[in-house]
């Protein structure tokens, strides 16, 4: 092992590529502290830049075979965790996104199943708003709003004028929005 301490890299890489394990373990004591240090500065935590370091040297042990450098194994080694942190980060990213975005998702919800609740307390009041209505008044208002009749059709099929369908309706819709502007204000507050 002391031998091949000696060695250059590109030797080394030469023995590396005959599956010479002490060649890889002799590589990897001369570029782990260094590669480890780069990381640790770019990433966020010691463990993620161990990580990357660690998955860098079994992917060189794993490509020995085919691995061809372009320039040299230090730049080599640089670049491959330059990329890693750039894939580390882009994931961390995308994983804080997703859950900001499932974060908003839940408040909606929240916020619908409320406005689902106070949506069901002001139709019970606007229910029972009704049912204290005279008879002949909470007719035309049920024919006009839930069976959708024109002003004509209720005066026919209750035998009076549509100046006094129209007249009903008008009155109706004041006290309504007295009676609901009451409650929406006892409700807001």
């Amino acid at each position: 092992m002391e031998a091949l301490k000696n060695l250059t890299d590109l030797e080394l890489i030469a023995l590396l590529r005959t599956d010479n394990q002490p060649a890889f373990s002799a590589l990897y004591e001369r570029y782990w502290k260094k590669l480890l240090y780069f990381a640790a500065q770019r990433t966020a935590t010691l463990a993620d830049a161990e990580n990357i370091v660690q998955d860098i040297f079994v992917s060189l042990w794993e490509k020995r075979a085919t691995l061809q450098l372009t320039s040299t194994l230090n730049n080599y080694l640089y670049v491959s965790v330059k990329y890693r942190i750039i894939k580390l980060l882009d994931s961390q990213r995308t994983r804080r996104l997703h859950a900001e975005a499932q974060a908003v998702s839940g408040d909606v919800l929240d916020d619908s199943t409320q406005e689902y609740l106070n949506f069901e307390e002001l139709r019970q009041q606007l229910e029972a708003f009704i049912g204290t209505l005279p008879e002949q008044s909470r007719l035309i208002y049920l024919m006009r709003k839930e069976e959708g009749r024109s002003h004509h059709e209720i005066a026919e099929k209750l035998g009076i004028s549509e100046k006094a369908v129209n007249a009903r309706l008008v009155r109706i819709k004041k006290q309504l929005r007295t009676g609901l502007d009451t409650f929406l204000t006892g409700f807001l507050l």
